[in-house]
């Protein structure tokens, strides 16, 4: 069993941790994936550490880890791969595989394109 491990940066602020529930929640009416948790690399819970091992509790034998960031700084190139081998160390009988990060996706365009819209049709200069 595959569960999908997001991963985003985290916040003092619930509300914008909110954002990643959503995300989670929408995943997992789309049934893709047994088990879909949330996760944040510093600043809320769960830590990463902690939403790994509750992939693993649910009984996933493969995690996929999908960092939720738009660039690629420190935080997807080396706090993943960090993030990734210690888990992998702590449960040596399930895969923990590292998606790409939101950022380079082509779909991010669509994503961009329709937010600037957005704006332009609330400011009526559609």
């Amino acid at each position: 069993m595959t569960a999908l491990l997001l991963i985003a940066h985290g916040s003092r602020r619930a509300e914008a941790n909110a954002d990643l529930d959503h995300v989670a929640a929408a995943m997992r009416q789309r049934a893709a994936y047994a088990v879909v948790q949330t996760s944040y690399l510093e600043l809320a819970e769960p830590t990463i550490a902690q939403g790994g091992a509750k992939c693993v509790e649910a009984g996933a034998t493969a995690v996929t880890m999908l960092p939720y960031f738009l660039s690629a700084g420190i935080h997807v190139r080396e706090d993943m791969l960090e993030a990734q081998a210690e888990l992998a160390e702590r449960f040596p009988e399930v895969t923990f595989r590292l998606a790409p990060h939101l950022g380079l996706h082509p779909l991010l365009l669509d994503v961009v394109e329709a937010r600037a819209r957005e704006a332009e049709v609330a400011a009526g200069s559609a």
